[in-house]
This record gives C-alpha cells, sequence and structure tokens, in this order.
C-alpha cells in the first residue's frame, strides 16, 4: 500500500483513573513508525489517580525538542473535564481532531 505523502493519522483516547494503563496506551501510539503524522488526544475524565501526571509528562516530553519521532511528526493534544463517561470523551476528542483516517484507542 502507498500512503498519501502528507497522511495524518488522528487517534483519540478517552481516559478516567486508568493511570495502570495510560502509559502504555500513549506510548503505543507515539512509536508508531512509517511515513505519516499522528494527531493524537487524550480526554481525560478528570482523574483523581496518576493518570493527569503521566499525560502531562507525555504532553511535555512530545512538545520538546528532545522527542524524536517516529513518523513524520507528532501533534499531542489533551484534555481533563468532567464528561458525561467515554462516549462523550470521544465526542470531545473527535471535534479536536484533523485526520484523514481518525480512530480511538
Amino acid at each position: 500500500m502507498v500512503l498519501k505523502k502528507d497522511l495524518t493519522i488522528s487517534i483519540v483516547t478517552p481516559s478516567y483513573n486508568q493511570g495502570q494503563f495510560i502509559e502504555d496506551t500513549i506510548k503505543s501510539v507515539i512509536t508508531q513508525k512509517g511515513n505519516f503524522y499522528i494527531d493524537y488526544v487524550v480526554v481525560d475524565g478528570q482523574s483523581t489517580d496518576n493518570t493527569v501526571g503521566i499525560i502531562k509528562k507525555y504532553s511535555e516530553r512530545l512538545n520538546s525538542k528532545k522527542f524524536s519521532p517516529q513518523c513524520r511528526g507528532i501533534s499531542f493534544k489533551w484534555i481533563s473535564e468532567k464528561d458525561a463517561g467515554p462516549v462523550d470523551a470521544l465526542h470531545k476528542g473527535f471535534k479536536l481532531i484533523t485526520g484523514d483516517v481518525c480512530s480511538w484507542l
């Protein structure tokens, strides 16, 4: 398969108190290799565990000059606010993405 030169793949991750899983989830998205851009959004429902701290750590890392993606580039956004559950979080996230291919994890 030949990918479009400027293909962007968007991923939305809904989360609430997923501290034990969120780091592996983020890593699985940001370590993808290929000739595409990644547009990644994490929508957290105001977690009370360590989720937000982990998200902040990756936000800082991805927005620094020290991170070298294995794809053409990564846009990382996140929000943490009360929502009405996973479907609501997905709706919020899908409003923020701009990719040619869109999915959720």
